[in-house]
């Protein structure tokens, strides 16, 4: 007689595609007719955009691109000038073909970024963008339950819980500003450049929403009416919420992953309008109890099981490090005038129980020297970190700039978040079906009572040799759990 468990299927996010692309692109920029001949190339700032994603038959595109600022001493000795340019990305992930459209998300970080003079009026810009692309399709992952049992066949019962990945998407928004320098501040005569650097303060679920708030870092460079350069940040709080797809407990946890899409800032007279759009891309992780059947036996017929292993993509471990970048520049009485951060993504190095973290970067600098003249510094750093990780598991990291860089003397100085997620895609065996032979009268020769010592086995295997039960063998020796080794047990034989 065959008993067929019922099925029920678990829905989750499978990972189809997690992988770093660097590209780098160049882009010669004519200077307008307005602007003066380039004498000296000062430096270069850069802006990463993601500008969208999109699924296609075996693979993924993400597109992107870098605004970039040179500023330029001109050669005819007149004050700095600055030209604004784009450049475009586009790349590609390719991975197996999929059943339907999944989601994707994808961080920029800009890696590299200079400029250099081919000519009077052209300057030739480099950029290099390191992306994290992640694809991830729904999925669901098959659980057996036993329906009505025959008293006389005993079932060993498992409870595993298990963090899944349950949904993802994304929430887009605008942040629309009139700002103001204050009244402490040197004016602006003319806008230089400008970054944004959106950071997290919270993030949760709230039954079937996703809350997160944070604050948009506005940092400018501007020239004052006497002709100095300073830098002025602002600080714009935003709060978000998305609805998800269905109600969570509280249990639930968020991960939001925070990206600029687009990035405009007008100048007229002292006042700044901004024009940026946003993106949280969000994951929702849930604590999931699986309840299921690994054995299976009777002292009355023969029991054959009929075993499927499913593989359940949970999630290990999550948890923030942090680390700092530090650098010098080796130059007595330098002025810091604006300072930035580029950042590579880091790379995963496997060791036997171990992985090595290794996070790539450059503390750009631009000052004046103890004569005044201007400088400009790519300083750069190296951080790593060892992480125990078991060999069966995934390390997925994504590093987040946090905070502006403090220019202290002659260093630089910024900290770096590292998010770091532990996943393993977990084979878990089940029992999905049980063939019973004919049941089958008791031995009336074989003794009801046996003595035992307990051995490394737990009572299950020992009820199932000897043909008992677990509860059987609990009441005749008053156990409530598992007995100690060498321990003399009643067992009763039914």
């Amino acid at each position: 007689m065959e008993l067929q468990f019922h099925k029920t299927n678990i829905p989750c996010l499978k990972q189809v595609c997690r992988a770093v692309q660097n590209r780098e692109q160049t882009q010669e920029v004519k200077l307008p007719d307005a602007l003066p001949d380039v004498g000296r190339v000062l430096g270069a700032w850069g802006q990463p955009l993601l500008r969208g994603k999109q699924w296609q038959t075996g693979g993924m595109t993400i597109s992107a691109g870098v605004m970039v600022w040179v500023l330029y001493a001109p050669e005819d000795g007149s004050e700095a000038r600055c030209v604004q340019s784009w450049i475009p990305f586009q790349m590609n992930w390719d991975f197996p073909d999929t059943e339907r459209d999944g989601v994707m998300q994808a961080q920029c970080l800009l890696k590299e970024v200079d400029a250099r003079s081919v000519s009077a009026r052209k300057i030739l810009v480099r950029a290099e963008l390191s992306v994290l692309g992640e694809a991830m399709e729904e999925a669901e992952m098959p659980l057996y339950a036993p329906g009505d049992i025959p008293e006389d066949v005993q079932l060993l019962r498992r409870s595993y819980p298990v963090l899944l990945p349950r949904e993802a998407g994304e929430k887009a928004f605008a942040l629309d500003e009139e700002l103001s320098l204050p009244a402490s501040q040197p004016g602006m005569e003319k806008l230089i450049r400008f970054q944004m650097r959106p950071e997290l303060i919270d993030q949760k679920v709230m039954s079937g929403k996703v809350v997160f708030r944070g604050e948009a870092n506005l940092h400018i460079l501007y020239r004052t009416p006497e002709g100095t350069l300073k830098t002025w940040d602002f600080s714009l709080p935003f709060s978000q919420y998305a609805d998800l797809n269905r109600d969570y407990d509280q249990e639930a946890r968020a991960q939001v992953a925070l990206a600029v899409t687009n990035l405009e800032l007008e100048q007229w007279e002292d006042r700044l309008r901004l024009k940026a759009g946003l993106v949280g891309q969000y994951q929702i992780r849930e604590q999931t109890v699986l309840e299921v059947v690994q054995d299976a036996f009777s002292n009355r017929r023969a029991v054959d099981l009929q075993v499927q292993e499913v593989e359940f993509p949970a999630i290990l471990e999550q948890r923030r490090e942090l680390l700092r970048a530090e650098g010098t520049v080796h130059e007595d009485g330098v002025t810091f005038v604006d300072t930035s951060l580029l950042l590579e993504q880091p790379r995963v190095r496997r060791n036997v129980e171990t992985v090595e973290l290794v996070v790539p970067g450059v503390l750009q600098g631009y000052s004046y020297d103890q004569n005044g003249a201007p400088r400009w510094d790519n300083v750069r750093w190296e951080g790593k970190l060892e992480l125990p990780v078991g060999t069966e598991c995934q390390l997925c990291v994504q590093a987040i700039p946090t905070g502006a860089v403090q220019p202290i003397g002659n260093d630089m100085q910024a900290d770096i978040a590292l998010e770091l997620t532990t996943m393993a895609q977990q084979g878990l065996p089940m029992v999905a079906a049980l063939e019973l032979g004919d049941a089958r009268e008791p031995d009336p020769a074989r003794p009801s009572l046996i003595l035992r010592r307990a051995g490394e086995n737990g009572l299950w295997d020992m009820a199932k040799s000897c043909g008992s039960t677990v509860e059987a063998i609990r009441h005749a020796n008053g156990l409530e759990g598992e007995p100690v080794q060498g321990q003399l047990l009643l067992i009763p034989v039914s």
